[in-house]
């Protein structure tokens, strides 16, 4: 049994966790408890399944429609290791990694020393969608993402320049 991690789900195709088709992982876990949640089941840590990655990428080879993988949740950040070797995974087969937040790119950033894999997810990750959910900002005709503090970050643009760089969708 290889690695494995703690989700509260699989989506096999979305439209609306990012551009094109997409295999949704939402991972189990999440700390920032943020008022209005979209998926407030994700929160305990102790909730979901474990499910080795080896099994999602199985999942995620059956479907040639797929455009790329969605690492959800919950928190990804919480369980960055096994994540970004799920990411590693899925870029090896030519496929894109979104990857949703809470926490900020910037704080990211400058803590991902403390953090085991955070830094690993980042590299791996093509679009950041950052910032937690903020009710008072909810705007449903947003893409990808539930309130208008949230951004959309070309984390390669983002990195190579030193400027965080706001994807163009």
């Amino acid at each position: 049994m290889g690695e494995q991690l703690r989700i509260a789900g699989i989506v096999k195709e979305s439209i609306v966790d990012g551009p094109g088709i997409r295999l949704v992982v939402f991972a189990q876990g999440c700390e920032h408890n943020c008022k209005g949640c979209h998926n407030p089941h994700t929160h305990s840590f102790d909730g979901g399944t474990l499910i080795d990655i080896d099994d999602i990428i199985e999942q995620v080879k059956k479907n040639p429609l797929l455009d790329g993988v969605t690492l959800s949740g919950g928190e990804p950040f919480e369980q960055a290791q096994a994540l970004s070797e799920l990411a590693e995974k899925v870029k090896k087969l030519n496929l894109n990694v979104i990857t949703y937040t809470g926490y900020t790119m910037e704080y990211i950033l400058e803590n991902k020393e403390e953090h085991p894999g955070w830094e690993e997810l980042l590299n791996l990750t093509d679009l950041l969608v950052d910032g937690k959910f903020e009710l008072d900002k909810k705007n449903i005709l947003l893409k990808f993402r539930g309130s208008e503090n949230q951004r959309i970050i070309d984390v390669k643009e983002s990195l190579k320049t030193g400027n965080i760089t706001e994807a163009v969708l």
